[in-house]
């Protein structure tokens, strides 16, 4: 199962250039790396990304990240993958740009 992190592109440019990050600011504070669903995505970037430019959708292998992801409830009673150790660059399956059209973030064909 695919899930996904929106990254700034400094965020992205970090996790490139280290080949690991502990993630966004916010990550960093809550001592894990937030993750959506495809489900989940939209409303994440609509939430936390309004009107952002220059975002970074990256798509991760779940289960390749064994029991460092925990699944927890969070925003609406909604379960979400979070990640207790840095983001890899192998977690990484794919990135694509996030870009946003008319206010609204445009995600990639693959998440349908």
């Amino acid at each position: 199962m695919l899930i996904y992190k929106i990254f700034r592109a400094d965020e992205w440019a970090a996790l490139q250039a280290a080949g690991e990050t502990q993630g966004a600011p916010i990550d960093v504070a809550d001592g894990y790396v937030h993750f959506s669903t495809a489900t989940q995505a939209a409303e994440t970037a609509a939430k936390h990304f309004a009107g952002a430019e220059g975002l970074t959708l990256l798509a991760c292998d779940a289960d390749a990240m064994g029991d460092d992801l925990k699944w927890e409830v969070s925003r609406g009673g909604a379960k979400f993958p979070h990640l207790f150790r840095n983001i890899r660059m192998p977690d990484v399956v794919w990135a694509k740009p996030l870009p946003l059209v008319e206010g609204a973030h445009q995600f990639p064909e693959e998440m349908a």
